[in-house]
């Protein structure tokens, strides 16, 4: 088996991706923590150990322009190797394997690359699986053209999120989005970096009441497996 080792970079072939027979978990931190735009057999509430999710890649076509880009989240390393991001584990059945990864390397094209970690599913579960399991994700390469980087606030990063939007709509819903589901799935849970930024944008933001307009086609979770588990 391969090294899990946080961070560690792996090429595109993925161990088990050759393996037919084999299933595949996938990490959501962002957008796929609330919606999933690909099939899958089950998924899981969960976290893994030792980054910090923070809004330091640009985004030039979901949530942004090329002229206007707005901002979306990454992962990066923390001095803590127990730091906890909280997000969405997805088994991936070994017949979908290949079609799923060739989907979402196209969907993380802007500057993104597999990785291998441990997943930590919790809550406790009677009906899946509770132990750590080597799970993908996708990290943004700091040396990409769409890294932004840690240098601007929080306050200039609000600002490029009020004025964005991309393909799949307003910058600033996927803030509210994202908070939204981990106030929801993980009540308790601190994701100060993710929590101020959205309290900058409510306060800042003219249409943060008007009532918001589910994610183009993939809202809701439509192309999931009809026997997914809710986990």
């Amino acid at each position: 088996m391969s090294e899990m080792a946080n961070g560690s970079r792996l090429p595109r072939a993925v161990e088990g991706e050759e393996n037919d027979q084999q299933d595949i978990w996938i990490f959501g931190y962002g957008s796929l923590v609330w919606k999933a735009d690909f099939p899958f057999e089950e998924k899981r509430t969960g976290y893994i150990k030792g980054f910090l999710r923070r809004f330091y890649q640009n985004s030039i076509d979901h949530r942004g322009t090329q002229e206007r880009p707005g901002r979306v989240v990454t992962l990066i390393h923390s001095e803590d190797p127990e730091s906890k991001v909280w997000g969405m584990g997805y088994r991936i059945g070994a017949s979908e394997k290949r079609k799923v990864l060739k989907h979402l390397d196209h969907r993380e094209k802007n500057g993104y690359d597999r990785h291998i970690v441990k997943f930590y599913p919790y809550p406790p579960s009677t009906e899946q699986l509770n132990d750590p399991q080597p799970i993908l994700l996708y990290v943004a390469t700091q040396d990409n053209p769409s890294f932004a980087g840690p240098n601007d606030s929080l306050e200039e990063i609000a600002t490029q999120i009020l004025d964005s939007v991309g393909q799949s709509g307003r910058n600033p819903e996927y803030v509210y989005k994202l908070a939204e589901a981990m106030r929801q799935l993980y009540p308790g849970e601190r994701d100060d970096h993710l929590f101020e930024l959205e309290q900058l944008l409510l306060k800042r933001d003219p249409l943060a009441n008007v009532a918001r307009k589910p994610d183009p086609q993939t809202d809701g979770d439509t192309n999931r497996s009809e026997v997914s588990k809710e986990g």
